[in-house]
């Protein structure tokens, strides 16, 4: 049987999207850090309902009613009804992360989350950035404040995502680049600011 390229591009693509490296960055957060604490699955599910449920409810929805074109939301004009509206979510997920006790840590990826996502809109209104990119290696600059440097070698995924994007033709090469370091060193140096305080 011959290989298809595309398809492995596109499972990559699902694999690797937003909707999952984020829930599973958290999970090991939450494990890795706080796994003792009484409430830590509650504060794990609240991530997992602002990063996951949420957005993929929104998406399904918007395509149902023909807002998007496609669950990838490929085009740019499309993209800034369903960024603001998870600009929300992610706010009143801080909010209740904050009344359930969680720390700083935890709610702090929801507060950021929220702040990303309006650069993110904000970029969109002029260009595409990939928030594939931006996702997995914000995700994974939280991993390595967590765990230490040693989970720098999850960067390895990133070329793999950024060949994956750009051989479906969602994203050109800079915007993939750009998503990429941007995600890394936004979520970087405002957490290193976040927990020095």
């Amino acid at each position: 049987m011959q290989f298809d390229l595309r398809r492995f591009a596109s499972l990559i693509s699902w694999v690797v999207s937003p909707v999952v490296v984020g829930p599973a960055a958290y999970l090991f957060i939450v494990l890795y850090g706080y796994s003792s604490e009484p409430r830590h699955l509650s504060w794990f599910f609240v991530l997992f309902l602002s990063v996951t449920v949420a957005p993929m409810s929104l998406i399904f929805g918007l395509k149902k009613i023909g807002k998007i074109s496609d669950y990838n939301i490929t085009f740019r004009e499309q993209r800034f009804l369903p960024l603001l509206v998870l600009v929300g979510v992610n706010l009143l997920g801080y909010e209740l992360m904050k009344q359930l006790g969680a720390p700083r840590f935890l709610s702090g990826i929801l507060f950021f989350n929220a702040v990303n996502t309006v650069f993110i809109l904000l970029v969109t209104l002029q260009w595409k950035i990939s928030i594939h990119l931006f996702s997995l290696t914000s995700s994974i600059a939280l991993v390595v404040l967590q765990s230490g440097s040693p989970a720098l070698w999850l960067l390895v995924f990133m070329p793999l995502l950024m060949w994956s994007r750009i051989y479906l033709k969602a994203h050109n090469f800079m915007q993939t680049l750009v998503g990429g370091l941007i995600g890394f060193l936004l979520m970087y140096g405002e957490f290193k600011w976040w927990i020095s305080l």
